[in-house]
This record gives structure tokens, sequence and C-alpha cells, in this order.
């Protein structure tokens, strides 16, 4: 199986190739441009370098949310158009358990946090055991100082944290007296490869859809929209 995977749900755009027995190609970019302009002729590009096209792609797989509004929507949709009319399946990847997977095989408590500006982060927890990434909670939006307290029933195991929350959630976690390991500064950002390789093992389980039904997944409104709401809110209460 081919599978072709997508993430710019943060800073990087980030693509990948897999087959069943592993990684055949992964690149990111982080140039200021967005990611409407790179993801496209990324794939393309890696694809052409690896002799093959996107009509022997068997499975289409994208970083679904959360993150960035726009990135999410340029990965969904990216991917509903590569796969329109062909009736190949297409994975929808939790973006936390993919930057989760960019800590396979390291022991302990693994923290994906992405910044969701106003001292929040988007954010899951997880724990691998030496054998399999375990998921301890859903994908969820909380501030910085409940992940604190949060973790502190962790004490005594390994925390790394991972993500483009990374530095902020750091800072946050140190002030509060969290110990938390330093994480490899290489598995930090998004990675389309840690994409493809959960959407590998949720095709295997049967977890995958049309491009019709592939959806993005956002934890909380727009910023638009919520300051639209505060501002009726305020008028409401004046």
């Amino acid at each position: 199986m081919i599978i072709l995977a997508f993430d710019g749900t943060a800073k990087y755009a980030s693509v990948a190739a897999l087959s069943d027995n592993g990684v055949l190609a992964s690149y990111h970019i982080d140039n200021g441009l967005t990611q409407s302009e790179l993801l496209l002729p990324m794939a393309d590009d890696m694809l052409k370098s690896l002799k093959l096209s996107f009509d022997e792609v068997e499975l289409f797989a994208c970083s679904a949310g959360p993150g960035s509004f726009t990135g999410v929507r340029i990965g969904v949709s990216l991917v509903k158009g590569l796969a329109f009319g062909r009736n190949i399946p297409c994975c929808a990847v939790s973006t936390l358990e993919a930057l989760a997977e960019n800590l396979y095989g390291i022991r302990g408590i693994i923290v994906p946090c992405m910044d969701a500006r106003r001292s929040q982060v988007y954010n899951a927890i997880f724990e691998y055991d030496g054998t399999e990434m375990k998921r301890l909670t859903e994908d969820r939006a909380i501030s910085l100082d409940d992940l604190a307290e949060e973790l502190r029933s962790y004490s005594g195991k390994p925390i790394y944290l991972t993500g483009d929350g990374y530095y902020i959630a750091k800072r946050a976690m140190d002030a509060k007296g969290i110990s938390v390991e330093e994480t490899p500064p290489v598995l930090i950002p998004e990675n389309a490869a840690s994409v493809g390789r959960v959407a590998h093992r949720m095709y295997c389980r049967g977890e995958y859809v049309t491009e019709a039904e592939l959806a993005p997944v956002y934890l909380r409104l727009p910023q638009a929209e919520r300051e639209r709401l505060e501002r009726l809110s305020e008028a409401e209460n004046k």
C-alpha cells in the first residue's frame, strides 16, 4: 500500500509517502509561504523522485485538526480534491495523535501542545509504555494552568512535550514546578510521516472514510467568530 500524508496545521508544510514497510520519503518546508502554495507541489516533487504518481496512491491521510483553522482547511480540502472520484480511502488523523507519534519509542508521558493563544493549548495526553502509544485523554483546548495541575498526577514519570506550543508550555510547566524532559528539537514540529503511520493503523482498524466524508475537526470557534460573539455579548450587557 502507498500512503500519501499531509500536515499543514501549524508552521511547517509537511508531506510524506509511506508503504506497509515504513516511510519512503518525507519533505518539510518552513519558508513563510502558506500551505496552499506548498503542499501540492511538494507532494508532486516527492512522488516524482520516488518514480510514483498520484494514481498509485492507495490511501490519503491528513492532519484534520486541531490547529490553524486555515491550515486544517487547506489540508483537508487538498486530500478531498486528490481523492475525488477515485474511490480511494482517506484518514482524518488527529494532529495531536500525530505529534505524539513523533515520540513513539520514548517511554514516558507524551504531551502534544499546539498554541491556541490566550494562555491555552490544544492538547491531549498519551503514554508510551515500551509497547504501544496509549491515549490517556481526548483532544481538547485547555489552559496552561489546568494542564500543569493535571500533569502533577504523573510525577515520577518522564514527561515530554511536543508541538508548536512546546516552548510556551515548557515555560509554563517550569514556572509551576512541573519537571519536563528535553525533547529533541527534530521531534517537536508536526511531521507528515507520523500522520501516515497513524493513518496506516487507522486503516487496518477500518477507521477510514470517503473523500466526501472527510472533514476538519475544530475544538473551538475561529477567532473572528469568537470576537464577534464577544462583541454581541458586550453590546447586550450595556
